[in-house]
């Protein structure tokens, strides 16, 4: 066999196997295959805001801290209780024994039935302060839920730019991976016709290899971002979309001062340790109030169908009733200072939730800009490695470089288009948690 047979052989196998290959892949594909379904960024954060469990843990959470609102406030109304009472005796004579008290009644053979009303009169700020604790507490968790929006949205952003990015590396690797595939069969043939050496056709193999760890390597972070997409919209099973790009937002302001404002005066979490330094003032002054005497009015009317002789046939009675605490062990002072230092700890949470947070916009102030500068800066690199592979090309069809020089060149371009790709869609993560740090995310 002489050398043109043996390479026109080697190439009909080389076809041959490429041939099998695309027909396995083909028939490993349904048929009537649906694409899948476009998914934009504001859908996504409309389904987690609906679907997502921790969102609807703190909504209800809310609407509880409401009603123990109106538990508090319930202590202004009057208390209205009606009763009946049937009392039967063996002998007229029947008394009560002794039991848990000093006097000791009649009791009359009666049956009787009435209404009894019950109205604080005051106990000196007590419960108002209960009650403006409970209403402080309650908006706390209202800010709560919107915390927990808040933190949805930004996962919900992280893993949608994950999932894009992770789409836009796999591009470029499948388009490397071609490519690659395509110069390592031109290599093949000029080294089946000795115009190329066999360490052409080895490095040619190793880059496509690396080609194919990088198309894998993507592949799996796609999916795994979709994955966890899907888990924050609150769907059971992992879906695959195709996602919308999202625009670049417009350039940062260069005042961080009224960033850091807008994040003090808007950031839920914030407002919510100011609510709950509210409520323990509150709470406080409400057990300091423990010290003073509580005034109340009562009133009872009634009738008695069924009567001993020497009872009237109705009743009625009013009075005013005043509590004043003496002496309980220590009990109210301890429950004051308490309450105090509880307040004094909660002011200092505050400030410190404060302090961090002036920190964490600044932070997040520089990841973005540094991003944003990174950008403009990769898509020149692109624009360079792509230059510098062309040539790098060429000279080595002219056979005038080797293909160390070409395969520096490739790798070049692949990092670079790599790099733009992550700095992109880094940069909308970094406006993204930048929105977040300001309470702006919304």
């Amino acid at each position: 066999m002489n050398f043109h047979s043996r390479c026109g052989t080697r190439n009909t196998e080389h076809e041959a196997r490429l041939f099998l290959l695309l027909l396995a892949l083909a028939l490993a594909q349904p048929l009537h295959a649906e694409p899948p379904a476009v998914l934009t960024l504001q859908q996504a954060h409309e389904a987690a805001l609906k679907n997502h469990p921790r969102i609807t843990v703190a909504d209800l959470r809310a609407l509880a801290a409401q009603q123990v609102t109106r538990q508090a406030w319930s202590a202004y109304f009057p208390n209205v209780s009606g009763n009946v009472i049937a009392v039967g005796t063996k002998e007229e004579n029947t008394r009560l024994a002794a039991i848990g008290g000093l006097n000791n009644p009649s009791i009359f053979e009666r049956n009787a039935e009435g209404i009894t009303i019950s109205q604080l009169i005051t106990d000196f700020g007590r419960t108002a302060n209960l009650a403006g604790t409970a209403k402080y507490r309650a908006r706390a968790e209202e800010d709560n839920a919107q915390a927990t929006r808040e933190q949805i949205l930004l996962e919900v952003d992280a893993a949608y730019f994950a999932a894009l990015q992770a789409q836009s590396v796999a591009r470029v690797a499948r388009q490397t991976v071609a490519t690659r595939q395509s110069f390592l069969d031109q290599v093949t043939a000029l080294a089946t016709n000795k115009l190329r050496s066999e360490l052409d056709v080895s490095f040619a193999q190793v880059n496509l290899e690396e080609g194919k760890l990088i198309l894998s390597r993507a592949t799996n972070d796609q999916q795994a971002a979709f994955t966890q997409l899907s888990t924050l919209m609150a769907l059971r099973q992992p879906e695959t979309y195709r996602l919308a790009e999202e625009p670049l937002p417009s350039e940062l302001s260069t005042n961080v001062a009224d960033l850091v404002e807008d994040a003090l005066r808007s950031r839920p979490d914030v407002l919510r340790l100011r609510d709950e330094r509210e409520a323990a003032f509150k709470f406080a002054r409400a057990e300091k109030a423990l010290n003073y005497p509580t005034v109340s009015a009562t009133a009872a009317a009634g009738v008695i169908p069924v009567r001993d002789s020497a009872l009237p046939p109705n009743y009625a009675a009013a009075g005013v009733g005043l509590t004043l605490p003496i002496f309980a062990g220590g009990l109210y002072t301890a429950r004051q200072k308490e309450a105090a230092l509880r307040a004094q700890a909660s002011e200092q949470a505050l400030r410190d939730e404060e302090n961090n947070v002036i920190r964490d916009v600044r932070i997040a102030w520089l990841n973005a800009q540094n991003a944003f500068d990174r950008l403009r800066i990769t898509l020149q690199l692109v624009e360079n490695a792509s230059r510098s592979f062309d040539l790098a090309q060429a000279r080595y069809s002219n056979g005038v470089s080797s293909i160390v020089e070409l395969n520096q060149a490739q790798l070049n371009k692949i990092s670079a288009e790599i790099s733009d790709a992550d700095t992109r869609y880094e940069y909308l993560l970094r406006r993204s948690a930048l929105n977040f740090q300001t309470g702006t995310l919304r």
